[in-house]
């Protein structure tokens, strides 16, 4: 599939840039102006391209057109200096980023990692990308970020809950936003055991892929701890076939009183509602990890009702963290809609990368990979966030939420209330244990 075709959208938005010389700060090492990747050349002229890639189609689509969104209101901010980016001192006052007008195009990934790996090379062969991003499958993210690492540009990831993307698949070349399985489960089981009981027996549907596996893994070793009893767990393909009777008939027979699915988009939907079919849902406590973003649309507030999880962000948090309200109120001015967590995360990236493009003054990865190892704290919808310099996690908090009653719903997408905003020092994953052993610079 070609790119012109419909799986590739292009835009070029507003007027050029006004000229903004001016950085903070110098390039960070001596092999800064050395050619690497698509610098300088993807550098050269008054515009610089970014690859996003989104699975706009497959499993994940629902996930991917939000995610597609939050990019392009970056981009459009960036260009104007308008919303969130207005608001970023470093960015503050200037369009575009060091002079140079951001355009882009969006590939459709289809939630699959061998075309993820395909739109990425193209994006940086054909159009000399400076920077890529995207992906909310671990399985295309992690490839995403292996060719960030080969081809020497960087990836800001999209999506991925998985401990192995900044683990035994970290990159050199990649950073992830959002919180590994471990920080979640971790950030999680002392609220379970606080609200349900530490007498609980839980089984878990598991996609048989990295997320899947690790969330489960990292689960069933904090819920242990708080002296749950963690069934085997009941591993189903994916991508998934869609119909889930076989493995939710094992869940239905188990003695179990918990019901943890980390199941994730169009399947995280359809599996729900067919373990509410199941009667699984009547003598099962249900619990969701990682709340897909349109999961609650999906299965109505009648079944998320009471279900207790994590959300990688969440427009209630607005009351919490000033730039998520400015974030809210320029996504809908654009979208007529709230923002989604995976909005949330394509606008966050690419604003951490305008920012340390703006620091460091420069487009050269291995300057800003530098820079951003460096820990350097940056405000945004979840307060202050930094990344870890020795696997590119990064540092922020961990939203857990409980679905409410309908009855106390003020709005069509109020599904939730926040029960607890975990601070993510607290739950890091030992660097010790992570496998992480990121590849060179160079």
């Amino acid at each position: 599939m070609s790119l012109n075709r419909q799986s590739f959208l292009a835009s070029s938005l507003g007027a050029a840039g006004a000229l903004a010389t001016g950085g903070i700060g110098l390039p960070l090492a001596a092999e800064a102006q050395a050619t690497i990747g698509n610098f300088p050349a993807g550098a050269q002229g008054s515009s610089i391209f970014v690859g996003l890639c989104c699975p706009l189609t497959g499993s994940y689509s629902a996930d991917g057109e939000d995610q597609r969104k939050g990019y392009e209101l970056a981009i459009e901010d960036l260009n104007n200096n308008t919303g969130v980016m207005a608001k970023i001192p470093s960015l503050r006052g200037k369009k575009g980023l060091l002079g140079k007008h951001i355009t882009y195009k969006v590939a459709d990934t289809e939630t699959n990692a061998n075309t993820a790996t395909q739109r990425a090379n193209e994006f940086i062969a054909k159009n000399k990308a400076i920077m890529f991003a995207g992906g909310v499958s671990t399985a295309e993210t992690i490839a995403m970020q292996g060719v960030g690492q080969q081809q020497k540009v960087l990836f800001m990831d999209g999506a991925s809950g998985s401990n192995d993307t900044t683990g035994k698949d970290c990159q050199r070349y990649g950073f992830r936003s959002q919180c590994d399985a471990y920080m979640v489960a971790k950030a999680m089981a002392p609220i379970l055991a606080g609200k349900l009981g530490k007498n609980r027996r839980a089984i878990m549907l598991v996609p048989n892929y990295s997320y899947g596996l690790t969330l489960a893994s990292s689960m069933r070793e904090f819920c242990q701890k708080e002296g749950w009893t963690v069934l085997p767990d009941v591993v189903a393909p994916f991508p998934s076939p869609g119909d889930f009777s076989s493995y939710l008939t094992n869940i239905a027979n188990s003695n179990a009183d918990t019901f943890i699915n980390i199941e994730f988009g169009n399947d995280g939907i359809a599996s729900t509602k067919q373990a509410a079919q199941f009667g699984i849902l009547k003598k099962m406590q249900l619990v969701v990890p990682n709340i897909s973003t349109y999961l609650a649309d999906g299965v109505g507030a009648d079944i998320m009702n009471g279900v207790y999880g994590t959300l990688e962000w969440y427009w209630r948090l607005q009351d919490h963290f000033p730039l998520s309200k400015d974030f809210i109120a320029a996504f809908d001015r654009k979208y007529s809609t709230r923002p989604r967590w995976t909005a949330h995360i394509s606008y966050a990236q690419l604003a951490i990368w305008a920012d340390a493009v703006t620091r460091t003054n420069s487009f050269n990865p291995v300057d800003i990979i530098k820079y951003l190892e460096a820990g350097h704290p940056i405000e945004l919808m979840l307060g202050k966030v930094h990344y870890r310099a020795e696997d590119h996690q990064q540092v922020r908090p961990v939203p857990v939420v409980l679905g409410k009653p309908k009855s106390k719903m003020q709005a069509g997408d109020d599904f939730f209330d926040i029960v607890a905003i975990v601070p993510g020092e607290s739950v890091m994953q030992p660097l010790d244990t992570t496998n992480c052993k990121l590849p060179g610079y160079t």
